[in-house]
């Protein structure tokens, strides 16, 4: 009796396990984030195998993620095995590094934060940080701070550069969006950051499916002249080229 209501316990049903994996990940990132915001923490992905749970957190600083002798990652790995009541020896955590920081909007909106905070001025940090995204191959971006920016009554101000699309379903595909808070004496700013990939093929740096209004121009081919062969007792005739042309 005792190993069917075990049995039943654990059983549980398609719809809580859904709820229960986003509950889980999210509130293992909103850890993350708060934990690792130095160290240019820009997500985690969660791989599950029937033994064990491997967490992989891209960061831009993965040897401040790792610390000295693995001894942060360690740390890091018993505080989610504690929380997340993870059997021991169950739960891996590995540190990956962020391929392209400019085409990561937690990362930008990350370093922008810490540009307020270190008292640089509002237009020339959000300047330097669009200068820097387009420099890494990113189709467009847009970066908007509000808040109590000089006076004592907010507003806020948008800096846009490239191509931003703004509806559709490519949008979850191409835009890459990140929103962070910065604490200052006068107030709380708000930075959003949204950053439009471009198209790879590889889907390195971006989306593989190009944009549904994408228009490809094929360049014509050049006229090729054609020569037949024919063979007629056991020596080789050759017609006359006729130039074929493709329009």
């Amino acid at each position: 009796m005792s190993n069917k209501m075990t049995s039943m316990a654990q059983a549980i049903s398609k719809k809580k396990k859904f709820v229960a994996d986003g509950v889980f990940k999210a509130e293992l990132n909103e850890f993350l984030t708060r934990e690792l915001a130095e160290e240019g923490y820009s997500g985690v992905e969660v791989r599950e195998t029937p033994n064990r749970t491997e967490i992989i957190i891209m960061a831009t600083r993965t040897q401040s993620v790792l610390g000295e002798k693995g001894r942060r990652i360690r740390e890091l790995t018993s505080v989610v095995q504690k929380r997340f009541n993870f059997q021991p020896q169950t739960l891996d955590l590995y540190a990956e590094k962020v391929p392209t920081r400019g085409l990561c909007a937690i990362a930008q909106a990350e370093s922008l934060r810490y540009k307020l905070i270190g008292g640089l001025a509002v237009r020339r940090a959000c300047y330097g940080v669009l200068r820097f995204i387009m420099e890494n191959g990113a189709k467009g971006c847009e970066v908007v701070v509000s808040g109590k920016l000089r006076g004592q009554r907010a507003k806020s101000m948008k800096f846009v550069d490239g191509l931003m699309i703004h509806s559709g379903d490519p949008c979850n595909e191409y835009v890459n969006s990140a929103t962070r808070h910065v604490l200052l004496r006068q107030g709380v700013l708000g930075i959003k950051v949204k950053i439009m990939l471009p198209w790879d093929p590889t889907g390195k740096n971006g989306p593989k499916n190009p944009l549904p209004d994408n228009v490809c121009v094929v360049n014509p081919k050049e006229d090729t002249p054609s020569t037949d062969i024919k063979t007629i007792g056991g020596m080789e005739m050759h017609q006359q080229p006729i130039l074929t042309s493709v329009a």
